[in-house]
């Protein structure tokens, strides 16, 4: 439904985009992440249409983007991470024309609208200005339009910023429900929303996708040695040390009350761990692996600094860390 062939911008001589291609399918809720400046926003325009490239093309639900741009917005639903609403105007006023902005007939709306305001939680606030609502309400009214022609494709950038808890449970099984109809490309900084989220997930930085593939598989691919977490009872200040002397360990690390152990690849030093705890007389709290988290893989893999985590993206292709 989403596909960008060799997609980049450049801005004189800097290149905030790099060549990159990468394609949604139908039904599927795909992650894009990225640290600032990395690129993201900028892809983002470009594949909704509010941006040319410099060189590449999109094509949206089989419709080439910037050959027949009509067509193709016609299928396409945006939420950008500023929305632009007109204050002065009440929230139903607005979807309607906005409708009328789409080409909606008005039978079409009459239908459209009400489905829309209670997908998106604002029939409390229908009559009401949205210059009077709170910022998390206005980023409702924003999803409401970009779901109000009910297109085949939606792109959302940050669409849970500004709400509650309570709100974000609702958008976020919303997006589940949008996400089982239609294509979706998710932008975020909640990496446990991607987690949740997500079928597939892509990082970019520095302008080129440097990783894509499952939460799952990305997780797997990079989790680096194995670490657990012990947390003991009645243990004597040099437990630290006698933890570090078990075979398999190769660091130690006190985190609060409990302790990070790094492992050696292949290793599994749980039962000498908890062999060691019985001959001390300490009690074992918690014995713990623990887990790669995709906050984890994205830190390593946009870690720049030299000799520390992950490599940069010239010295690995997307294909070549694709999950």
């Amino acid at each position: 439904m989403i596909e960008a062939q060799n997609l980049s911008r450049r801005y004189g001589d800097f290149t905030a985009v790099d060549r990159i291609s990468f394609s949604v399918n139908d039904g599927e809720i795909v992650g894009f992440l990225g640290p600032n400046g990395a690129g993201k926003t900028t892809a983002i325009r470009m594949v909704t249409g509010f941006l040319p490239p410099t060189s590449g093309r999109v094509r949206v639900a089989g419709r080439n983007l910037f050959e027949d741009p009509v067509a193709a917005r016609r299928e396409l639903g945006y939420l950008p991470e500023h929305v632009a609403l007109y204050p002065e105007m009440r929230v139903n006023e607005y979807l309607a024309y906005r409708a009328r902005l789409e080409g909606m007939s008005a039978s079409v709306a009459r239908e459209a609208i009400p489905e829309t305001l209670a997908d998106c939680l604002l029939e409390s606030v229908r009559e009401q200005i949205i210059g009077t609502l709170s910022k998390g309400y206005r980023q409702r009214v924003g999803l409401a339009t970009a779901i109000l022609h009910r297109p085949k494709v939606l792109v959302f950038d940050e669409p849970t910023v500004g709400l509650d808890p309570k709100q974000i449970i609702a958008i976020r099984e919303l997006i589940r429900k949008l996400g089982r109809q239609r294509t979706l490309l998710l932008s975020t900084h909640i990496l446990p929303e991607v987690e949740l989220l997500c079928d597939r997930v892509m990082i970019i930085d520095k302008g080129r996708i440097i990783a894509e593939g499952t939460p799952q598989s990305l997780q797997e691919r990079w989790k680096g040695d194995a670490e657990l977490r012990v947390e003991l009872k009645g243990a004597s200040p040099e437990a630290g040390e006698a933890l570090a002397s078990v075979p398999g360990v190769v660091r130690v690390d006190a985190e609060g009350p409990a302790f990070r152990v790094r492992c050696a690849p292949g290793a599994d030093p749980r039962e000498e761990i908890f062999r060691l705890a019985v001959a001390r007389d300490w009690v074992v709290l918690e014995l713990a692996e623990r887990r790669t988290s995709l906050e984890d893989v994205f830190v390593r893999l946009t870690t720049r600094d030299s000799g520390k985590e992950a490599s940069s993206p010239g010295d690995e292709s997307a294909e070549e860390v694709q999950g």
